[in-house]
């Protein structure tokens, strides 16, 4: 039973996985970009009009939704289960990129872009770790939430060339099609696949019926409102703000500081900056389970203020290309650890009961943060012409965030809860 219980686990596991591999086309908005960008300077029938300054409001659009519809897709998830959560995620997405791919319309690419693929993405990315959670011990939440969320990372490394050579080949709008169709498929025919546990199930083994093992130890499982009252959601939310802001920050730049030093090859150091990106979340959740998430947090924020640091040398100039590369790589590992230290955290200190919609209202941190931070950069960027400026802010506001850490309470796990190893 306990081994039948485990592969269950396993292929929840993976299926969440591959869901989030589909989703993270998000992080490959450059390269449609770049096409609405070629078509407007081209001009002629049927060319993008739009004003250069709104090319990136659909993505911004997007990330804003996501964030926020993390909260409602959390609540569904936890209400009506990850399987039909997800499908609905498959189809808005699928709807949304087809809306992309019949017009060139501003408005239509907000709403197909913007809005559904955004909203599609909250849906579908809430329902994929939570039920992966609940077929494991707490031992092993950092690790499972690691290798749910590794495949949003990922993603760029497949969808990246692929995009690149559809858009090569058939062109925009076909492109657009066959995504949307490609994953509402995949995305919808995963999510049959994600389960929650039956009832009474115990993390290692489930009792038999009759059983007179000893119950497992009931933990605090927070509601929204109780979660909304307490001062730790609030440090937490702060922390996440900064960690996810200060790597979307440098993300979404690396791509033109490489092409500065390596031309064609800049996209080596994006590729290698999601291998990084999905190492982080691996990585870091296996740490946390080893020695706590607090710690992992505070080396986490650390190594990012130190990065920054080497960012204004190494990005100064004519840039080395290893030094950048690996500069990419770093940077994409303590992002990606943000995006599995966090969740691990609310599930860890506000239960599983209600984790989809309380761990929505902490990831709002993210598309605030992208949104504040990534916006801060640029505006110090065009005040003195470089980054240099910008990655001493975020230094500095990392080291306060690291200091925060210290606020946190520690979670202590129940020996019952841990079976040996």
């Amino acid at each position: 039973m306990a081994e039948t219980a485990t592969n269950k686990g396993l292929l929840v596991t993976l299926s969440g996985t591959g869901i989030n591999l589909a989703l993270g086309i998000l992080y490959t908005w450059s390269i449609f970009k770049q096409a609405i960008t070629d078509s407007i300077k081209t001009g002629g029938p049927g060319a993008f009009t739009w004003d250069s300054v709104t090319i990136n409001d659909p993505y911004a659009l997007a990330c804003l939704l996501f964030a926020f519809a993390m909260i409602i897709g959390g609540k569904l998830q936890d209400k009506i289960g990850p399987r039909f959560t997800a499908m609905l995620g498959g189809v808005l997405v699928g709807i949304g990129f087809i809306t992309c791919s019949m017009t060139n319309d501003y408005f239509m690419w907000i709403l197909g872009y913007g809005v559904l693929f955004g909203l599609g993405m909250g849906f579908a990315y809430s329902s994929a770790t939570p039920p992966a959670l609940k077929w494991f011990p707490p031992a092993k939440t950092g690790l499972v939430a690691g290798v749910v969320v590794a495949g949003f990372g990922l993603a760029s490394i497949y969808i990246a060339p692929l995009g690149s050579y559809l858009l090569a080949n058939f062109g925009l709008s076909q492109t657009m099609l066959y995504f949307g169709i490609g994953f509402t498929v995949v995305v919808c025919g995963l999510a049959n696949l994600l389960q929650n546990p039956p009832p009474g199930y115990v993390p290692g083994g489930v009792p038999a019926a009759g059983s007179t093992a000893q119950a497992p130890v009931v933990h605090v499982n927070l509601s929204p409102s109780q979660l909304l009252s307490t001062l730790e959601f609030y440090i937490l939310w702060f922390i996440f703000f900064i960690g996810a802001g200060a790597g979307l920050m440098v993300i979404g730049s690396i791509a033109g500081m490489a092409k500065k030093s390596m031309g064609t090859n800049a996209f080596i150091a994006v590729a290698v900056m999601a291998i990084g990106n999905a190492g982080g979340r691996v990585t870091a959740g296996y740490v946390s389970d080893r020695i706590g998430r607090r710690n992992t947090l505070l080396l986490v924020l650390l190594f990012q203020a130190i990065l920054m640091i080497a960012a204004t040398i190494i990005t100064t100039g004519d840039a080395n290309p290893i030094l950048l590369v690996l500069l990419a790589t770093f940077i994409g590992f303590n992002y990606g650890a943000n995006l599995c230290i966090f969740p691990s955290y609310a599930k860890d200190l506000w239960g599983l009961k209600n984790f989809g919609i309380n761990y929505g209202c902490l990831f709002t941190a993210w598309g605030v943060g992208g949104l504040v931070l990534v916006r801060l950069a640029e505006m110090l960027k065009t005040a003195t012409g470089n980054f240099v400026s910008s990655f001493y802010a975020a230094c500095g506001l990392l080291l306060f965030a690291a200091l925060l850490t210290f606020t946190l309470k520690a979670k202590k796990v129940d020996p019952i809860e841990v079976p040996a190893e």
